[in-house]
């Protein structure tokens, strides 16, 4: 059965596609899967941008994700399907360029600025935390910066970095800028820290990481799908981060952003609604998010 939905976070433009990309792409338009191709780079991010042009319902999202601010290399557990048992992710270590990225904005087909933020989970051995904390935050308020100058929402990566994120983004926000706010993307934080975010009219996205059952002593339900049930539904887009994160059934394999289908259909289980339903809402929220149609 197809849906219309939208996939609000991927990245179809990613080598884990070199071979098939296009059949990827088509394969999820066929089934009423629209996305947003969202860069991590300037490489990824030109190429986003590339993307979204080529076929009609793909918008891309540009931006330097939090990692590549600092070389490194590490094995992350929920990207081993994509590069290989054990394989490792490598960046590279680049400075924000605005003017560059200010140039990609033009395409019409440019929706957000990101995907952006903090992320504290994997730190460069070479470095101090504070250091690294340092090189983000500079690559995230010129990022933050350019996204309130062209008036476009951000996409947000936190990972382990929950009070710094929530701090800077109130700073802003409380700044009068971000007027068009943003989105914490791949959210798998506490109801608390939900709450916080939505406070400053943040949005939560949520990945296949939802659908994965509770481990041993989290009762019936994961964590995450208790705050998912908590949520307001106008607070809530669907996601897969593919090549990532594929969702149950298919955990383990290369996602696809077809599979956003199986997010939307764990929320509605878990608030006793029809996908078809969840699919709607979530999908009237990212064309409203992102001012599309």
């Amino acid at each position: 059965m197809s849906f219309f939905l939208i996939d609000s976070h991927c990245h179809v433009q990613f080598r884990a596609y070199r071979e098939d990309r296009d059949d990827v792409i088509r394969r999820s338009l066929a089934e009423g899967i629209h996305m947003i191709a969202v860069g991590t780079q300037s490489s990824t991010s030109k190429a986003a941008v590339e993307t979204a042009e080529a076929y009609d319902g793909v918008w891309a999202c540009i931006g330097l994700h939090p990692s590549h601010t600092c070389e490194q290399e590490f094995v992350d557990e929920n990207e081993e399907e994509t590069n290989g048992p054990g394989g490792p992710i490598k960046t590279r270590c680049e400075v924000f360029d605005a003017d560059f990225y200010r140039t990609l904005a033009q395409s019409p087909k440019v929706v957000a600025i990101g995907e952006c933020g903090f992320d504290l989970y994997h730190l460069p051995e070479q470095l101090t935390k504070e250091e690294v904390v340092s090189h983000q935050e500079a690559a995230l308020r010129g990022q933050m910066d350019l996204a309130d100058v062209l008036n476009l929402p951000l996409v947000i990566h936190s990972r382990n970095a929950h009070v710094e994120q929530y701090e800077l983004l109130k700073e802003y926000v409380e700044a009068g800028k971000l007027q068009r706010r943003g989105v914490i993307h791949c959210f798998t934080g506490t109801l608390e820290e939900a709450e916080a975010y939505l406070g400053i009219g943040f949005l939560l996205s949520f990945t296949g990481i939802m659908t994965f059952p509770p481990r041993k002593g989290e009762g019936e339900i994961s964590p995450i799908q208790k705050v998912i049930q908590a949520l307001p539904l106008e607070s809530i887009l669907v996601e897969t981060d593919a090549p990532y994160l594929a969702p149950v059934p298919v955990r383990g394999q290369r996602n696809e952003p077809r599979h956003v289908v199986h997010v939307a259909a764990k929320i509605a289980e878990l608030k006793g609604m029809t996908t078809e339903e969840i699919a709607e809402i979530t999908s009237e929220n990212a064309k409203r998010f992102f001012g599309i149609s």
